[in-house]
């Protein structure tokens, strides 16, 4: 089998050749092309679909397909060339009435021919390249009625009037106008942008560009924007009535830029209107409206950022800078927390909390508030003034939320350290005092404290509440063992661990003997407990109550400092004395006398000593007797010390000098941990990483890194390089 040639099978083609009458393609060409005659003249019910769908199909089969395009090409322009002279001769509005009936008619048209021609679209037409009758037709009507001499301007132009007058306040049919543009889309996207939308888009830009002008002249910036949004709303309104749907970008973008965009400095610096005046009179409609529309733009929120970071830093800078209004702390702060709560509120309700204009806003708070070097005192004021008595009634909820606004100027503070002295300063005497409001505000503050600044900072806070509850046991066992001190004078002692509380110099004090005799007991008590500790009274720190009988047998129970129980126990024994026996009596120092003195003898309503003569300063010639005319409603008096609540000039000295020295010690920290794990680094790197470092706590200064370094070479912790001397290397 391998040997036997294989055989190849080829069919070959009838060889008989078939006639055809040479007249065919002409009689049939005559039927199609008085079908589409017909079809024109919108008389073709009596024609026969199938027929002539077979007249062109063997039309393309005999080869004739070339004339059958050919033919219905011609055919079809005569009549389009018919049709546009009837749509030009159309007046007025009849324009694009005529123009949207005929071509309605002949997509009507085109659709019969194209199912007549299908044979000749699948076949020739595809073996040709050449573009199908659909596609031809409409190109037909593009280039004899839409691109005509007599119809392109016109239609244009109409088109334009149309939505000209429909933007001056007229009512026009939106529905032939969506025909009409419809039509523009149909025939290609090109045709749509070249003949319609590129012409709309500059017409729209030069009536916007002329409004606007008119608009910012005429309006206050509030009005102009209102307008500016109306005029977008309805260009989107109308994209969505008669438009292409990609046209909108396009129309809004014109807009913008004509509206907004070019307008925009101005806008916002519109005087008695602008966006200044806007912040100023919470005007949030406005500047919600302002964030939106500047939104679309290109740098639109960055010039209202701008502008409102501007007048921000610059009311700031007044509010802290202004000596009057730093007379007041506690009012100071309150000034400070209903900005911080204005923007807040500004930027959540006009602005969306855009995480940009937050950061501005906190950026422009830490800014001034650290232009005043006492905020942090003052912030620690304001928070002793409110849980002092500022939170009395509030609810749990409440208080947490002003603890919260606290924490937030907290956080904008450059020197933290420096809040936390007169924080503890200020913790201590209420503590003491027992004049806290709420032990549960007082250690929530101190928990969002740690949290904020981590443990150390609040170590020695902590401390000192810890103090406080130690003490109230150690009481209960010191009375325990004394059971015959529960009548007669009663000592309260507090124990304070040195290391957690403000360092207080031990002022002398020569106590009453009643108190001095309790004093030396509680001292046995307490050593005999404790071994290895040691007691220092701080009698500066203390209060009294004291029934004191005057006149004509009036009692009252006097809340006083222990310097006030010093100096009033002595008229048990004397009727007058003298400044000068008063101060041998005592051996309270000057200034403190002084203070205690005139709070006993020159407040009105607590005057219970009287003094010769009678003017606010004490002398030190002036006599004291007790005030038998003393009267009051209450029973109980509370007699405080004539006290300034801010520091005076040396105390704020002292306490700035303490501060940079506890700063020396934490640089030092700071540099060695750097050191140690990097081994060499050049000066200008150390400052950086020591300045990162320390900044949750403090602003450290260059020149104080500098000189902790050179201590730290001077103990070889570090040493220079031999050859860069700006390199310094770790001393293992």
């Amino acid at each position: 089998m391998s040997n036997q040639k294989k055989r190849n099978f080829q069919i070959e083609a009838f060889k008989h050749r078939v006639v055809v009458d040479p007249k065919y393609a002409d009689k049939t060409w005559q039927i199609l092309e008085r079908a589409i005659h017909q079809i024109y003249n919108q008389d073709a019910s009596g024609l026969s679909f199938e027929e002539l769908y077979r007249n062109a199909y063997n039309m393309v089969l005999h080869k004739f397909g070339e004339k059958l395009y050919t033919g219905f090409i011609a055919t079809m322009t005569g009549h389009l060339k018919e049709k546009a002279k009837l749509i030009e001769a159309a007046q007025g509005g009849a324009f694009l009435e005529e123009l949207n009936k005929k071509w309605n008619e002949h997509n009507k048209a085109l659709e019969m021919i194209r199912d007549i021609l299908m044979y000749m679209d699948r076949t020739y037409i595809e073996s040709t390249k050449k573009p199908h009758v659909h596609p031809m037709g409409l190109s037909l009507w593009r280039d004899n009625v839409v691109h005509s001499v007599k119809i392109h301007a016109r239609l244009l132009n109409t088109l334009l009037d149309l939505v000209h007058r429909e933007r001056t306040g007229e009512v026009i049919d939106r529905g032939l106008v969506r025909n009409v543009t419809k039509m523009f889309m149909d025939l290609g996207e090109s045709v749509y942008q070249d003949d319609f939308e590129k012409p709309f888009l500059e017409a729209s830009s030069e009536f916007y560009k002329v409004e606007s002008m008119e608009f910012i002249e005429s309006c206050d910036c509030g009005e102009y924007l209102r307008r500016a949004e109306k005029r977008l709303t309805e260009e989107i309104d109308r994209v969505g009535h008669y438009l292409d749907a990609k046209s909108e970008d396009k129309i809004t973008s014109v807009v913008e830029r004509e509206m907004i965009a070019n307008h925009m400095q101005r806008l916002v610096h519109m005087e008695n209107s602008g966006l200044v005046n806007m912040l100023l009179n919470d005007k949030y409609e406005d500047l919600g409206r302002m964030y939106n529309l500047f939104r679309r733009v290109t740098n639109g929120l960055a010039t209202v950022r701008d502008v409102m970071t501007s007048h921000l830093r610059e009311m700031g800078k007044q509010l802290v800078t202004d000596p009057e209004k730093s007379k007041d702390p506690v009012e100071f702060v309150q000034r400070l927390l209903d900005e911080r709560d204005k923007y807040d509120r500004i930027i959540s309700t006009a602005f969306g909390n855009d995480k940009t204009f937050q950061n501005a806003s906190n950026s422009s708070f830490e800014y001034f508030i650290n232009l005043n070097t006492r905020s942090p005192e003052f912030i620690s004021l304001f928070v002793d003034d409110k849980l002092r008595k500022g939170l009395k009634g509030i609810a749990d909820v409440d208080v947490e939320v002003i603890l919260d606004k606290v924490m937030m100027l907290f956080r904008y503070l450059q020197e933290k350290d420096v809040f936390e002295k007169y924080y503890k300063q200020h913790l201590a005497k209420r503590l003491l005092s027992g004049k806290t409001v709420s032990d549960d505000a007082e250690k929530s503050l101190i928990v969002k404290l740690k949290t904020e600044c981590g443990y150390q900072f609040t170590s020695k806070l902590e401390g000192m509440f810890t103090d406080m509850k130690t003490s109230e046991d150690t009481m209960r066992g010191f009375y325990s063992s004394h059971p015959e001190l529960s009548e007669g004078t009663t000592l309260t002692v507090q124990v304070l661990t040195t290391g957690s509380w403000p360092t207080q110099p031990a002022v002398p004090c020569n106590l009453p003997a009643e108190v001095s005799v309790l004093c030396e007991k509680f001292r046995s008590y307490y050593l005999g407990t404790h071994t290895g500790r040691r007691l220092s009274w701080q009698t500066n720190m203390g209060t009294a109550d004291i029934k004191a009988v005057f006149g004509k047998g009036q009692k009252h129970e006097l809340n006083v400092s222990t310097f006030q129980m010093c100096v009033l126990m002595l008229f048990n024994n004397s009727d007058r004395l003298s400044y000068k026996e008063i101060e041998q009596a005592t051996e309270i120092p000057a200034p403190e006398l002084k203070r205690c003195l005139q709070s006993l003898a020159c407040v009105k309503g607590k005057n219970v000593i009287k003094k010769e003569p009678m003017s606010k300063d004490i002398g030190e010639d002036d006599l004291f007797v007790v005030n038998d005319k003393f009267t009051s409603k209450f029973y109980k008096v509370k007699i405080g010390t004539v006290v300034a609540q801010k520091e005076t000039e040396p105390e704020k000295q002292e306490t700035r000098q303490r501060v940079e020295e506890d700063r020396k010690p934490q640089i030092e920290a700071a540099i060695v941990r750097i050191m140690k794990s990097r081994k060499i680094l050049d000066h200008n790197n150390i400052i950086a990483e020591v300045t990162k470092q320390l900044q949750p706590r403090f602003l450290a200064n260059p020149t104080e890194i500098k000189k902790r370094i050179e201590s730290l070479i001077e103990r070889d912790f570090l040493e220079r390089d031999n050859t860069d001397r700006k390199l310094y290397r770790y001393l293992a």
